[in-house]
């Protein structure tokens, strides 16, 4: 069994509303709380890499399972949501991810698509690694040619 690892590195002056950095690999940039936690907003943000890190995985296993069953698409992108809730002892929690893949391809594709759109979110690392404590949730949306 093949095992990989990845390294981060990351610096903090301290202090909630101070500005950090972090590196990994090609990853480099600046860490902050964000506004709508009462943050500085600087740079990216625990919830945003997280959003980031379901769905970059989610449309890149897409991508992979539409490549192996030789499935060509005129067009293909995602939106997704992070939900994440604050409750009456503030504590923070996130609560969901909602991806919204889009596909443009031959409308005789579209159930076998629309069943990889499925299969992709069960396969994808990041979303087995969050299942049972993030609900992820798919809107799928293909358009025929």
């Amino acid at each position: 069994m093949a095992e990989h690892s990845f390294h981060l590195t990351a610096k903090w002056p301290g202090g909630r509303n101070t500005v950090g950095s972090i590196e990994a690999g090609n990853l480099k940039t600046d860490i902050s709380i964000p506004p709508e936690m009462n943050g500085p907003g600087i740079g990216t943000n625990p919830d945003e890499m997280l959003l980031g890190a379901a769905a970059t995985c989610y449309i890149i296993t897409l991508a992979a399972k539409l490549e192996r069953a030789n499935i060509e698409t005129e067009k293909m992108s995602l939106e997704s949501e992070g939900i994440v809730e604050v409750d009456d002892k503030g504590v923070i929690t996130y609560k969901a991810i909602i991806h919204r893949p889009y596909v443009k391809a031959d409308a005789e594709l579209q159930k076998k698509i629309e069943r990889y759109m499925d299969q992709s979110e069960q396969s994808c690392m990041i979303s087995r690694a969050l299942k049972g404590n993030v609900e992820i949730r798919l809107e799928k949306n293909f358009e025929a040619i």
